[in-house]
């Protein structure tokens, strides 16, 4: 399936999709030939912020330090890097034989770079509102498994925190369900407490499907 089809999103100019894939090492081996994707990181950071910022801002009361560590668990490596993961997005970059060889495509920094350059592709093909399409697909799973119009809560930190009170415990989040098509997935996850079901969640997002299993575990420990 091609990353178009993954995406949901189709390109007039196929061209803007080509060299936001490209890393810089590639376009260095092309020795001018070709321009990496290092400038639409720049822009698909700015429309990242912009689109996660106006989303919670209209959509949460809350205080400036409440919506900057909102916006900071959408607007970070880690975050991008699993999004990135979910189109598989490191194997369709085009990188240098060096990159390559060094691991480039599953590198958090180069993938998550990647996903910021797709999203300033998608703005300067479709407009903002294409981009902004595409960026809530991922980013409202997570927002709204985590945060109900209360200041943000990592419900998967705060549940590992209390397990690790018990060393012998362990607590481990199993996919037990997938489904549709790649670009409206439906995931299943259970959280289990060594080898109990605690808690069960459903998500478009594998990370938001194990913040509401997180949730529902939490729940029943009166949390």
């Amino acid at each position: 399936m091609s990353l178009e089809a993954k995406i949901g999103y189709t390109f007039g100019d196929k061209k803007i999709l080509k060299r936001a894939l490209t890393h810089s090492s590639y376009a260095n081996e092309a020795k001018g030939e070709m321009e990496s994707n290092e400038r639409m990181e720049f822009l698909g950071d700015a429309v990242l912020s912009l689109v996660v910022s106006d989303y919670i801002f209209r959509r949460y009361h809350l205080d400036e330090g409440d919506l900057t560590k909102i916006r900071a668990s959408i607007v970070c490596e880690q975050s991008l890097f699993q999004f990135a993961q979910e189109i598989d997005l490191g194997g369709e970059l085009l990188l240098g034989r060096g990159e390559e060889h060094m691991g480039g495509r599953e590198r958090p920094s180069v993938v998550s770079d990647g996903f910021e350059a797709l999203i300033a592709a998608i703005y300067l093909d479709g407009g903002l509102e294409a981009a902004s399409e595409f960026i809530l697909r991922f980013a409202r799973e997570q927002l709204e498994a985590s945060t109900q119009g209360a200041p943000f809560v990592d419900y998967k930190t705060t549940l590992q925190e209390i397990i690790q009170q018990n060393p012998e415990e362990r607590v481990s989040y199993v996919l037990v369900r997938e489904e549709g098509p790649d670009h409206d997935k439906h995931f299943e996850v259970e959280v289990r407490l060594n080898s109990n079901v605690i808690g069960r969640g459903k998500a478009r997002s594998k990370k938001g499907a194990e913040q509401l299993a997180a949730k529902e575990a939490l729940a029943l420990m009166g949390r």
